[in-house]
C-alpha cells in the first residue's frame, strides 16, 4: 500500500493551493447567497493551521453553517465586514452551541 511509501510530512508538503482571489470572489458569492436566504447569520474567522488556510465559517440561527478558505486573516475579517456581517474570532469566542447543536442533529439523520 501507498501509505507506508510516503515519507514523513510529504502530505502536510503537497496540501491544498492558498486560496486565490478567484476563490475569494467564489466564496464572497456563497456568503451572499448564504447570508440572503438565512436570517441571524454571523461570521466567525479560523486561524490557518498547518494544514489549512484561514477560512470563514458564517454560521446562522439555527446552527446551520458553511465555511470557505480565504487568503489571509486581513482578507477574512474584510470580506465579513463587507457584508455587514457580525464577526467574532473563533480563538476569542470559540464556537457558538447552535453550531454543535446543528452538527449533532445532522449526525442523527
Amino acid at each position: 500500500m501507498a501509505w507506508f511509501r510516503r515519507r514523513k510530512g510529504e502530505a502536510l508538503a503537497k496540501g491544498a493551493a492558498a486560496p486565490t482571489k478567484d476563490d475569494v470572489r467564489r466564496a464572497r458569492k456563497h456568503f451572499e447567497e448564504f447570508g440572503r436566504s438565512r436570517r441571524g447569520v454571523e461570521a466567525f474567522v479560523e486561524p490557518a493551521t498547518h494544514v489549512t488556510a484561514t477560512t470563514v465559517i458564517l454560521i446562522a440561527h439555527d446552527g446551520e453553517w458553511t465555511r470557505r478558505a480565504v487568503p489571509s486573516r486581513e482578507d477574512a475579517f474584510k470580506l465579513a465586514t463587507d457584508l455587514h456581517l457580525p464577526t467574532y474570532d473563533v480563538n476569542q469566542t470559540g464556537y457558538p452551541q447552535r453550531m454543535r447543536d446543528w452538527n449533532s442533529r445532522q449526525r442523527g439523520r
